[in-house]
């Protein structure tokens, strides 16, 4: 059975309600953008991502970091610490979020997670979070609880010592990122784990280096 044509003037009507809808929900994503705009000055926040992560759009991230880093006037040397930084916490999200797109949606391991780049006067903090199996989080405390207590020179030389030993399969290299992070650092790695109510197999990771 044919469909009968929409009368003009009812056509019209349609038209109206859906421009005042699409007029009023632009207002409010301004709004919303005016507001994070806003809190991002005051939190002077150089760089932000929130969703998935793979090593293509990192690839892409990292050119934007590079830019906001240098229009923020970061010293080089800082700048090359921050860098190196933002590389292996995006790495981390990549290798061991639990999170993922479905399997046929997956091309080259695309995971979820959340990071940030502020200044705080001459610091700059880097903070990443993401989900992590449950059943991962002592094996990550393992390899992290060990650097808080360790000077910069013994963690200087167990990044040499990583470097000259071969790293397991399996290792996905996480050892030798928290160490390259712990190098650069000017205070202690802080991380947290936050089990999720809602799902116990998984477990929020929160990790944070100042540089």
């Amino acid at each position: 059975m044919a469909r009968r044509p929409i009368a003009p003037r009812r056509r019209h009507l349609i038209f109206c309600t859906c421009l005042r809808l699409l007029i009023k929900l632009m207002s409010e994503l301004l709004e919303q953008n005016s507001a994070f705009l806003e809190l991002a000055q005051q939190r002077n926040l150089i760089f932000w991502h929130k969703g998935y992560f793979s090593q293509s759009i990192v690839a892409a991230m990292s050119e934007v970091v590079k830019l906001q880093l240098e229009v923020a006037g970061v010293n080089g040397s800082t700048r090359r610490k921050l860098f190196s930084s933002f590389i292996e916490l995006s790495q981390n999200i990549v290798h061991y979020s639990s999170e993922t797109l479905p399997a046929d949606q997956t091309q080259g391991g695309i995971r979820e997670g959340a990071m940030c780049i502020t200044s705080d006067g001459e610091r700059h903090l880097l903070v990443c979070i993401n989900p992590i199996a449950t059943n991962a989080v002592d094996e990550l405390r393992e390899k992290l609880e060990p650097l808080r207590s360790m000077s910069v020179d013994e963690i200087k030389q167990a990044y040499k010592n990583s470097l000259r030993a071969e790293t397991p399969a399996e290792s996905k290299g996480a050892g030798m990122g928290f160490l390259t992070m712990a190098r650069d650092a000017s205070a202690p790695l802080e991380f947290a784990f936050h089990p999720r109510d809602d799902d116990p197999a998984t477990t929020l990771f929160c990790l944070k280096t100042i540089i």
